[in-house]
Parts: C-alpha cells; sequence; structure tokens
C-alpha cells in the first residue's frame, strides 16, 4: 500500500473547441499493490505479511514497532527491509495513539539520540518522518494537531543546526500538492429550493443512464480517503466525515429519485413503466460491477411507498417480478449479505462495493479483536487484518471505470439527484397514487404469515407492546385467535380514545437509515442492513427493527 498516502491524479480536461457535448472520463493510476480484493488470495498476503513481521507479528510493545520502524532505513535513507510494518504503523497507529502522540514519542527519541551523541539515529529517525511525511502527507494537511508538534520538531532540529534534518522533515511541499481529496459540504434542508423533476430518465437509455449513474458513484467513492476510514474507526459513525455523507447522501438520494420517479407518473400503467425500465437499469448496474448503487436503486423500488401501490404491480410482468426477486436476493442482508460477498468476490477488474457491508466489516472486527494482548503488547494481527480490510477498498479507487460518460449529462443528473423531498411528502403522493385501504392494516399482514385471517395472542401481544391498550374481544369460535376485523377494531378504538384525550399514538413509526451501529429498543437485537435498516418513531425516537 506503498501509495496509499499520494495524491491521486485529477479527471483530465477535455479539449476546447469541441463541437460535440464533452466527455467526462475518470483517470486513475494502475492498481500496483500486493493487496488483491479476492478474499483468498487476500488471506494468502495477510499470512505472508504476518511471516514476514516475524516476532512482531505476535504482539509488540509500541516502543518496539516504532524502533523497527526506525531502523528500516539504512544510512543513505533507503529501505533496508519489507516496509510493511511502515505501513501498518503509519496506516493504523491512530486505533491506539494519536497521530501527533505519536510523533512527540519520535520527537523524544530524537532528543535522546541527540544527548547519546549517536548521529546515526538522530539520521534514520529523520528518514523515518520524511517517509511519513511523503507517503501519507494528508495526514499533516487535517490534522491541525499533528502539523503544531511538527513545527515544534522543525524548531528543535533548527536551534541544533542541523541542516540535513531540516530539509529532510520539511513540510513546506506539503502545500503544494493537488489535493484530490475535495471536501464536500454536508447537505442541508432548504425546503425554499425549487423542487425539480428529472427529465434525463425520459430520454436516456437504461444502459447509459447506468454509466452515468456509476460515473458519479464511482467519484463520490474515490473521494474517500484513507483518513476517512480511520477516522471512521476511530470515531465509529459517519458524523463529521464530510465525503462518507456525501456518500451515503447520494446513494440515498438515488433511491429517493427512484421513488419520485416512479411516483410522478399518474396511472398505475405509467408507474408501472417506470419500474421496469429501472429494473433493467439495475441490470445494468450489476454488469457494470457497481453494487452500491444497484443497492440504492433495488431499495428503492422495494421501498414501502413503491411496494405498497397494488394497482401499479399488476401491471408489472411476471418476468420483471423474478429479476427483482434475484436481485433482492443478491442484496439480501441475510447470512451477513453472503450472496453479495460471494458475487463480489467473483467479480474482477472495476467494481463498486456495497460499502455500508464493508463499513460494517470494519467495525465489526474492530470491535471483535483487541488493540492491546494480555501481556499489554499491541495487537499488531489486529493492526494488520484492519489494514488489508481499509487497503482492498483504497485500491479500488485506482481502476478506473469502463465507460465514459458526457459532461452535460452527468451535470443534469447531480442536479436531478439533488432532492429535498421528506419521508412524509414521498407517503404523501404514495397515498394520494393509490388511496390507503383502512379494511386491512398492514402491521396484521406482517403477523399474519398463513394469510388465514387470524393471529395469535402471543403475536398480538408483539404488536400491543409498542402501544398502551391491552384490550381485544377474542373470537368466541376461535379461542385465543385474533380477526382482521378485531385488530382493526382495537387501533380503531385506542385511536379514539387518544384523540379524545388529545393525544395520539405514542409511536410514529417511519423508515429509517442508520447512521451508525443501532440496536431494536423493543427486542434489542441489532438493526442489520445499509439502508433502510428499521422505524424509528418521530416523536421520541424510538427503534424497532423491520
Amino acid at each position: 500500500m506503498g501509495t496509499l498516502g499520494k495524491a491521486r491524479e485529477a479527471p483530465r480536461k477535455p479539449s476546447h473547441g469541441c463541437r460535440t457535448a464533452p466527455k467526462a472520463r475518470l483517470e486513475a493510476k494502475p492498481a500496483n499493490s500486493p493487496f488483491p480484493s479476492h478474499p483468498s488470495l487476500a488471506q494468502i498476503t495477510q499470512f505472508r505479511m504476518m511471516v514476514s513481521l516475524g516476532h512482531l507479528a505476535k504482539g509488540a510493545s509500541l516502543d518496539d514497532l516504532i524502533d523497527s520502524c526506525i531502523q528500516s532505513f539504512d544510512a543513505d535513507g533507503n529501505l533496508c527491509r519489507r516496509n510493511h510494518l511502515l505501513q501498518v504503523v503509519l496506516t493504523m497507529h491512530r486505533i491506539i495513539i494519536s497521530s501527533a502522540e505519536l510523533l512527540r514519542k519520535v520527537v523524544t527519541l530524537y532528543k535522546d539520540a541527540l544527548a547519546k551523541n549517536s548521529p546515526g539515529l538522530c539520521l534514520k529517525i529523520c528518514y523515518f518522518v520524511r517517509y511519513w511525511i511523503t507517503e501519507f502527507w494528508v495526514m499533516f494537511k487535517m490534522d491541525a494537531s499533528l502539523t503544531d508538534t511538527m513545527e515544534e520538531f522543525q524548531e528543535l532540529v533548527k536551534a541544533k543546526g542541523e541542516e540535513l534534518h531540516c530539509r529532510l522533515i520539511d513540510t513546506t511541499q506539503i502545500n503544494a500538492r493537488d489535493w484530490s481529496r475535495k471536501l464536500t459540504q454536508r447537505i442541508k434542508s432548504n425546503t425554499s429550493k425549487k423542487r425539480k423533476v428529472s427529465l434525463l430518465f425520459d430520454h436516456l437509455e437504461p444502459e447509459e443512464l447506468s454509466e452515468h449513474l456509476t460515473y458519479l458513484e464511482f467519484k463520490s467513492f474515490r473521494r474517500i480517503s484513507l483518513s476517512d476510514y480511520q477516522n471512521y474507526l476511530v470515531n465509529s459513525c459517519v458524523k463529521e466525515n464530510p465525503t462518507m455523507e456525501r456518500s451515503i447522501a447520494l446513494c440515498n438520494g438515488i433511491s429517493q429519485w427512484v421513488q419520485l420517479m416512479v411516483l410522478s407518473r399518474p396511472t398505475p400503467q405509467l408507474r408501472a413503466e417506470v419500474f421496469i425500465k429501472f429494473i433493467q437499469v439495475a441490470q445494468k448496474l450489476h454488469q457494470l460491477q457497481n453494487f452500491n448503487t444497484l443497492m440504492a436503486v433495488i431499495g428503492g423500488l422495494c421501498h414501502s411507498s413503491i411496494s405498497r401501490l397494488k394497482e401499479t404491480s399488476s401491471h408489472v410482468p411476471h418476468e420483471i417480478n423474478k429479476v427483482l426477486g434475484e436481485m433482492t436476493e443478491l442484496l439480501s442482508s441475510s447470512r451477513n449479505y453472503d450472496n453479495y460477498r460471494r458475487a463480489y468476490g467473483e467479480c474482477t477488474d472495476f467494481k463498486i462495493p456495497i460499502l455500508g457491508v464493508h463499513l460494517k466489516d470494519l467495525i465489526s472486527l474492530y470491535e471483535a479483536m483487541p488493540d492491546y494482548l494480555e501481556d499489554g503488547k499491541v495487537n499488531v494481527h489486529k493492526l494488520l487484518a484492519l489494514y488489508n480490510h481499509i487497503s482492498e477498498l483504497v485500491q479500488l479507487q485506482e481502476v478506473a471505470p469502463p465507460l465514459e460518460a458526457n459532461k452535460d449529462l452527468v451535470h443534469l443528473l447531480t442536479l436531478s439527484l439533488d432532492l429535498y423531498y421528506t419521508e412524509d411528502e414521498i407517503y404523501e403522493l404514495s397515498y394520494a397514487r393509490e388511496p390507503r385501504n383502512h379494511r386491512a392494516p398492514s402491521v396484521f399482514k406482517n403477523y399474519d404469515h398463513d394469510q388465514d385471517g387470524y393471529i395469535s395472542q402471543e403475536e398480538f401481544e408483539k404488536i400491543a407492546a409498542s402501544f398502551p391498550f391491552s384490550f381485544c374481544v377474542m373470537d368466541k369460535d376461535r379461542e385465543g385467535l385474533i380477526s382482521r376485523d378485531e385488530i382493526t377494531a382495537y387501533f380503531m378504538r385506542a385511536s379514539s380514545i387518544y384523540s379524545k384525550l388529545g393525544l395520539g399514538f405514542p409511536h410514529n413509526f417511519q423508515e429509517t437509515t442508520y447512521l451508525k451501529p443501532t440496536f431494536c429498543d423493543n427486542c434489542a437485537g441489532f438493526l442489520w442492513g445499509v439502508i433502510k435498516q428499521g422505524y424509528r418513531c418521530k416523536g421520541n425516537k424510538y427503534s424497532e427493527s423491520r
């Protein structure tokens, strides 16, 4: 992962004077890392790295790790051993110590070397710091505390009159770097902004639409830097991580756009035609191995605001529903996304992963393994495992997509996805298209698995647990079972009583995308998934599993 800290090439600018609309291409450096994305090869690579680390792989003190990194350089500043340990320590140290604290430890070693009149060690320390600056310069541009500590180190070296050392730890070249990681502003709701309905959907074929969506997705994915993954691990969420927030916002925006494009059509037949076209887009996204946008599109089509449209679904051919079922099964969270992982592992060359799945893996790995072993040594195996996982994600950014995108269309599509609709507004539009059927509460359907029109007392108690009433008249002929009419009467009576009291139901649930690990407040189970993992009450933020 020797190039992880380096600036990536910026997209090429189109030549001027073209009569046709300019094309936008993402140029990327060839992948030259020893970490392939195929799981079995990655395991082999990790084993080889563990062997190359020798006794340190079993655990080492932080001081031993730092000393081993410094001793990786010879008297001329060349690496005299493999740089695996250097990469792992400089990439993953923040889970056990801040960058500024690590540098302070190095400065202390430099002072000790000066006191012991060890110019060779002083030089190696400066070579180590130079390598850190060169390979991971973004850290010095983002971390103010690290920058301040570096300035103190530079002042110390300058005061000692060590000109060579000053040149080695010079950071002025960092400001001259072209920073390809552009921070993006967090999306804020702006209800005054004009609502847009995309015209691109009607004019683009499924293949063109999927290619331009993939271009936007890769552009967003490519902005996620090594530091973003480090911040995610340290904070355990994407909050205050603008590039990751932007990536999630794009995914959610596509999912919402899919819903709105379906709901924008006035008749069931027209809505079905939009639905069918998005299935075709999903098939093209699958062929492009763009799993993240595929998840967004399928998530939009499976959203309850669309799945409840029975009249619309009646116009969708069986073969289209079959494809939807296959796609849903591919992206299913069952068995920890086993189907997706298998398909993803078989893909080669360009591919865009479902970011949420891999971020969850990072957190799971981070939480499962201790930072330190029983003897107080740093768990090097954990650092290496996290390093391999992150490096695979970062290296996917180096493989350019096999497509070209029209710049004008990219711009229009970006504007189309920049939506300002709330969940309430989408549901209102859905119910306006096909009004709610009050005779059969959806909550009943979720528990009536055999579709016989009855649920058990135990199943009813699961429903009633989220509401304040426990009354319900049992059918005398089917003792212990509750009918559809009885459950309807239950909610009607509850609603009436609460209305007279000037209150409302204690929970107003809506499908919600959680940006950090969340547990169900009812059953205490983990809310699995990438988007729309569960339901949250708008009033008291009570969370429920799906």
